[in-house]
């Protein structure tokens, strides 16, 4: 390897980052170029100089000093930028190719799979023969390309005799078939059904994006389940072993097949670096991280899996330094060797063991949540069926309880409720899909034999296996674990996260800006009274005692009828319970509300709102009241805002309402277009605007701003906040309680 020029794909990743960091640190007169894709606004060269700034070549840059490692950066590395499906000129003179690029998923569409694991490859060996170079290729592939197989997997060339032209030919042709399927008018009516009856109070365009949302992921679903079913149809376990498996056989027949040199290095659950470039180094989740993760949050009360299967796994630097040994000594021309880079039979890891030590990690070391510490659960192995019966018992139990707790009406208990139905689920989710995903790797009988490695590691000179080797023998699975690994599974040192949900108004640093706008909804959001009270207490207010039961009992007559225009339609409640005012004057309805509502209504405001609208105003924020009521109502309410938006009434000749509104109800996705035609016509920025709604029907207004706020938030609401992390709520202080109007109209009355 050394003088050697090494074409390195897949140098983002994680293998690959290791790959580059070991070429540039320990093997000094080495060259390197690299693969690698743009993304975004990012250019290929930008995300190397992003890469070359993280924690994996720090050790080395700390070694060599800044200004040096920078120099070598510079001279030895080279950025191609294109991809796999489109590459740029190679370059001449390679000596070795390390082709490590890949997407490691067990659940990815087949044309994906397809497209990272079989074209990718075929597209880089069609590209070295059309260049008539001869480098020596090392093609990493996985263990578990054996498959659903017992017994030992040995180090040579799979046998099969799977056609991957065909099934290649097959993957690409599944989106279009898939998709056309989609559009299917059954499929479509159905998806529309269930986005109308869950989000049909948020607005026809928030139904249809969620049912064309549907559409997509049941797209995406179909085509997962594609390459699952047709990889287990051929004896792999998911679709990522399966085209790694066709993925090696491009290699063999393009590359050795044509008389070239291959070397295919297949490491099995690679995980955090036991020595080098630091101890526990690891780039992201890994295969076995999500499961120690959820373990030790409590998630996975049970698990299929065998006590004594072989768990194989290997530190990331072993995968290198048995790499790069392999490089430096090619097979014949024409031939390919291999080599698995494993523990099972040399230092075996049983998943029983393996629990044992990660339970005594997390007793050691419990994590966080919200109630104090987490128990982690003890396993007892149950076979898969007793596990998938309890898990479908779960399922259910969370489903009779969501739809249970959509009836409560809001409040802080329900939304306690809500809360924890939420996490149930969430965490029932996170057991479904590891259940599909790691069964076949928890209940495996496989066992790789590394004979070949061991002979490879055995070769070395002495002087170099300290540095350079991968003899598993000396990893000490019990300090690895909780010494090394563990302690640095991403996401286990943060702090326990709480709900989102805020008792009051907590402190807000707001930014002094005059180019933002705060919108607040009226009703359960700024004022504790409905529309519903607000009539009552005019009507009160209007009328002699002696009239008080005829016109209550009419409205507890009517009540259902209400009710359920309510839920059809925040617009349909609207124009139902305004034909109550036909025949009523305009005027005298607007002194009735300065003489006798006005306090009632100002005394009913939350107080945690009225700090909030002045907090805005303080830093220059301009305030809207947007709300579907009519504008007599909120009058009142003027001194508090900039800008007050609200409905009006038809009326007559006389001056009398007709019981019919004069526009239609500024609700749920009128107050969206509302907003974006004022945000563009007054020159603000909605990006840094906020919003404060209630209901779902608000949601589609409130995603307008950058940020939303969920105040007292009905059930769908608040689960949905919940999901997108928005700030929730619970404002509920006013000046005086509820009752307290109609306790003052019954007094006036009597001295009446």
């Amino acid at each position: 390897m050394h003088g050697a020029h090494v074409l390195l794909t897949g140098a983002t990743g994680f293998v690959g980052q290791a790959l580059l960091e070991k070429l540039l640190s320990t093997y000094p007169d080495t060259r390197m170029s690299l693969i690698v894709r743009p993304r975004g606004a990012l250019s290929a060269q930008d995300r190397i100089d992003r890469l070359f700034r993280k924690p994996v070549f720090g050790t080395w840059r700390a070694a060599v000093g800044e200004e040096e490692a920078e120099r070598q950066y510079r001279a030895r590395v080279t950025v191609l930028e294109g991809d796999l499906g489109a590459l740029p000129p190679l370059p001449d003179g390679v000596d070795v190719v390390i082709h490590s690029a890949s997407t490691v998923s067990f659940d990815l569409p087949i044309d994906e799979a397809f497209a990272s694991n079989v074209s990718g490859p075929e597209s880089l060996y069609r590209a070295l023969l059309a260049a008539g170079s001869d480098p020596h290729v090392v093609h990493i592939s996985t263990g578990y390309v054996a498959g659903l197989r017992k017994g030992i997997a040995e180090e040579r060339s799979l046998e099969h005799d799977v056609d991957r032209t065909a099934e290649l030919a097959y993957a690409q042709a599944a989106r279009p078939d898939v998709e056309r399927m989609s559009r299917s008018p059954r499929l479509l009516r159905r998806l529309l059904t269930e986005a109308q009856d869950e989000h049909g109070r948020a607005g026809a365009r928030v139904v249809t994006d969620t049912a064309e949302q549907a559409r997509q992921e049941w797209v995406r679903v179909e085509l997962v389940e594609a390459g699952r079913t047709r990889a287990q149809s051929l004896g792999w376990p998911d679709v990522y072993t399966f085209t790694k498996a066709l993925g090696e056989r491009v290699a063999e027949d393009l590359w050795a097949g044509n008389g070239h040199r291959l070397t295919v290095v297949r490491p099995t659950i690679i995980e955090s670096s036991l020595k080098h470039p630091f101890p526990g180094w690891i780039d992201g989740f890994k295969v076995a991280d999500p499961l120690i993760a959820a373990y030790g949050r409590g998630l996975l009360p049970e698990f299929p899996a065998l006590a004594d299967t072989v768990l194989d796994v290997i530190p990331v630097d072993f995968v290198v330094n048995a790499a790069l040994a392999a490089a430096a000594v090619p097979p014949p021309s024409g031939e390919a060797q291999y080599f698995q880079v494993s523990s099972g039979i040399t230092n075996p890891l049983p998943f029983g063991r393996l629990l044992r030590l990660v339970h005594e990690y997390f007793e050691a070391n419990p994590l966080k949540d919200a109630k104090g510490h987490v128990a982690v659960p003890s396993w007892s192995f149950p076979h898969r069926g007793v596990v998938e019966r309890a898990l479908r018992r779960r399922e259910r139990v969370v489903d009779l309880a969501d739809k249970a707790v959509d009836r409560l009406p809001p409040g802080q208990r329900s939304r306690k409720w809500i809360s924890t139905i939420y996490r149930a689920r969430r965490d029932l989710d996170t057991l479904r899909k590891f259940t599909s995903l790691y069964q076949p790797y928890t209940e495996t009988e496989v066992i790789f034999d590394d004979a070949k490695l061991r002979a490879l590691h055995a070769a070395l000179p002495d002087d170099r296996k300290a540095e350079h080797g991968f003899d598993v023998t000396e990893i000490d699975w019990a300090h690895y674990l909780q010494k090394i690994h563990i302690p640095g599974v991403p996401g286990l040192t943060r702090g326990a996260s709480g709900d989102g949900a805020a008792a009051g108004s907590a402190p807000l640093e707001l930014p002094r800006r005059t180019d933002v706008v705060a919108v607040f909804d009226l009703q359960k959001t700024v004022a504790a009274a409905t529309l519903v009270e607000h009539y009552v207490w005019i009507e009160l207010a209007a009328k002699p005692l002696s009239r008080w039961p005829v016109v209550l009992s009419n409205l507890v007559a009517l009540g259902p009828r209400y009710l359920q225009a309510e839920r059809r339609d925040r617009g349909d409640f609207i124009r139902t319970f305004m034909r109550r005012y036909e025949g009523v004057n305009e005027n005298e309805l607007r002194k009735v509300i300065a003489d006798e509502v006005t306090v009632s209504l100002h005394r009913g405001l939350f107080e945690d709102a009225l700090e909030r609208i002045k907090a805005h105003r303080a830093a220059g924020h301009r305030t809207v009241l947007l709300t579907g009521e009519i504008d007599v109502f909120v009058e009142p309410l003027a001194p508090l805002f900039d800008v007050m938006v609200a409905g009006k009434m038809e009326s007559d000749e006389s001056g009398r309402w007709t019981g019919h509104l004069a526009t239609p109800p500024l609700v749920g996705e009128a107050r969206a277009t509302w907003l974006r035609r004022y945000a563009r016509s007054e020159g603000l920025d909605l990006t840094g605007s906020y919003a404060y709604g209630d209901s779902y029907t608000d949601r589609s207004w409130l995603e307008v701003v950058g940020h939303p706020n969920a105040v007292n938030p009905d059930a769908s609401l608040y689960r949905y906040a919940k999901s997108k992390r928005w700030p929730v709520h619970s404002w509920t202080t006013t000046a005086e309680g509820r009752l307290s109007p109609v306790l003052r109209s019954v007094r006036g009355a009597r001295r009446a």
